[in-house]
């Protein structure tokens, strides 16, 4: 699936700075924006072992990084897969800095494992929280 990445305005990148310190992350950042401002992408979730799983991922924009977010992911269109979580807006915007680097390292669109752990409100083995 291909996504072009756009860059969003320095003003608006500069709000989220202090919330990521490693260069990369604040490499990625504002492409993640970007994507956030969008409100919305399609993916695919990659399941060691099975068929890749389409997704529709949609979200309340906000302005501020201490904003909540309402997410809401459908897989494969069916309304019956659908799920929903609210997080703080940095945190979902770390999930997009992850989105960014796996269209840039795999070329494809798919959350980190720990968005869908808490997506799917499953604990991870040796994950704190």
């Amino acid at each position: 699936m291909a996504i072009e990445l756009k860059a969003a305005p320095p003003q608006e990148v500069s709000i989220y700075m202090p919330y990521y310190r490693e260069p990369n992350k604040r490499q990625a950042l504002p492409y993640a924006i970007s994507l956030y401002k969008q409100g919305e992408i399609t993916g695919e979730r990659h399941v060691e072992g099975s068929p890749a799983i389409s997704f529709m991922a949609v979200w309340r924009v906000a302005n501020l990084p201490a904003d909540i977010t309402l997410c809401r992911v459908t897989f494969e269109g069916d309304a019956d897969m659908s799920y929903e979580m609210t997080l703080e807006n940095t945190e979902f915007v770390g999930y997009l800095i992850d989105v960014v680097s796996s269209i840039r390292d795999k070329g494809y669109v798919d959350f980190p494992q720990i968005f869908y752990s808490k997506l799917f409100r499953i604990k991870l083995a040796g994950a704190e929280g």
